[in-house]
């Protein structure tokens, strides 16, 4: 996150969001529930949350409005309203330019439709018609002359033409095609969009655009991103909109909306630490086999992800079988993973040293698998187990040095906190039996370099996916 988007974010005080392939995925309904995570987290700051969609109101399905947003920009802007129905603005299509498009549309030979304010209606049900619509009103009746007896705020082609499509001279005077699914485009108002409609918004509530960040993943979201303060595209969003954001967030289905507001430090961090809630947490189990027992460990690939890739792929390939522990100091750790056993050699799957890849969910607490190093970014296969029980210091003393008071109280039971941050933890062990080898290890009888003065051999080391 460059300086002049944080800076951007501090002005913050209202968030809009997109709805199809934003905040949900548009073809299957998913939406992550961390959007709700999201919303709340905002609300609890006293930011204002709203909506920006192409969808017309009876399109913001269940699941959006239970997330409560202050405000709602729909049809591309041509309706505006608040959470309690209270409309701050519309702004239906002329009668004569309806008229106009529906005869283009005869003229050229494809489908159209309308949006009203609370229904939609097709000139005709086919394939292609559904297909586009489907997803987002459902089916809609087939009622060529709609318009005639109901208001309309913006309309739609169905076609296979493309961005080849061109409205008539006559028509770009009143309106625009803006695309949205490879068979339709929305046709609206000139002077009408989302951006206009937060516009709407903005008046009621005295912020200004600098005070309003948006979310969006497609072209209909292009005006709104250069109206607004702060843009954050969506990782499956389109690249011309990626090109115009401040800040090009994950997909929907990775969290992509809470994970943008997190790095934006709009909302505080959702932390888990695995170490503490081992049987819970997902993951690779490893078994490394030794001959003084096996010790079992839970892998950390969602927050070590190139570290465990490579400490698999060596298990797997046999790298570690007949390592030893060349480095063993009592109530500190045990070090092994050289196949040299000098604690000189190793190599990563990477061919080179590869970076470090430090977490704030992770620690070096008693019984934590960490990547050895010779300093920043030179992780190659060599890795050690936290061993201390001996713990110096107090819980207080670690918090009030910036540690999160879980991990605080679980560094009492030990572990080597000057450790964090310089050495990427990727594992931990997950029962008594593991720490009991452990600590077997950690008691044998070492000479110089603190080598062991009989070898303690890792016969295998077994992966569980």
């Amino acid at each position: 996150m460059d300086a002049k988007t944080n800076y951007k974010a501090k002005k913050i005080k209202a968030v809009f969001f997109d709805i199809d392939d934003t905040l949900r995925i548009k073809d299957t309904g998913y939406m992550p529930k961390s959007v709700k995570t999201a919303f709340a987290a905002l609300k609890k700051k006293g930011i204002l949350t709203g909506i920006a969609s192409g969808r017309a109101p009876y399109g913001v399905v269940p699941e959006i409005r239970a997330l409560e947003p202050d405000f709602l920009v729909t049809i591309n802007g041509a309706y505006v309203f608040d959470n309690k129905g209270n409309s701050l603005y519309s702004d239906a299509l002329p009668l004569e330019v309806i008229e106009k498009y529906v005869a283009w549309c005869q003229e050229v030979g494809i489908e159209y439709g309308f949006a009203g304010s609370e229904k939609a209606a097709v000139s005709k049900r086919a394939p292609l018609v559904d297909d586009a619509l489907g997803p987002v009103y459902g089916e809609c009746d087939a009622d060529p002359e709609f318009y005639k007896e109901n208001a309309v705020y913006h309309m739609w082609t169905f076609e296979t033409a493309g961005d080849s499509l061109q409205l008539s001279k006559d028509l770009q005077k009143d309106v625009r095609l803006v695309r949205w699914h490879p068979n339709s485009s929305d046709v609206v108002k000139n002077g009408i969009s989302k951006a206009s409609g937060l516009g709407h918004v903005l008046d009621k509530v005295g912020l200004a655009p600098e005070n309003v960040l948006v979310f969006g993943d497609g072209p209909n979201d292009m005006e709104i991103f250069d109206y607004a303060g702060l843009a954050v595209a969506m990782g499956n969003g389109v690249d011309e909109l990626k090109a115009k954001a401040d800040f090009v967030t994950k997909r929907v289905e990775e969290d992509g909306i809470l994970y943008a507001l997190e790095e934006l430090g709009l909302v505080e961090k959702e932390v888990h630490f695995p170490q503490l809630d081992l049987e819970k947490t997902e993951g690779p189990v490893a078994t490394i086999k030794t001959n003084h027992g096996d010790m079992t460990l839970k892998l950390f690939p969602e927050q070590a992800p190139k570290t465990v890739a490579n400490f698999i792929a060596l298990a797997k390939d046999g790298y570690y079988d007949g390592v030893i522990f060349h480095r063993v100091i009592k109530d500190f750790m045990i070090q092994g993973g050289d196949p040299t056993g000098t604690g000189m050699g190793g190599e990563s799957i990477y061919g080179d040293k590869f970076e470090d890849e430090f977490s704030e969910e992770l620690y070096n607490l008693r019984g934590a698998l960490s990547m050895a190093n010779a300093g920043p970014n030179t992780n190659g296969s060599q890795f050690f187990l936290v061993q201390n029980q001996a713990f110096p210091y107090s819980a207080k003393e670690l918090e009030r040095g910036g540690w999160p008071k879980e991990i605080a109280e679980a560094y009492t039971k030990g572990g080597t906190p000057h450790l964090d941050r310089r050495h990427t933890v990727f594992g931990h062990l997950v029962n008594q039996e593991s720490f009991a080898v452990l600590d077997q290890i950690a008691a044998v009888e070492t000479g110089s370099a603190d080598k062991p003065v009989d070898d303690v051999i890792i016969e295998s080391i077994v992966i569980a996916d």
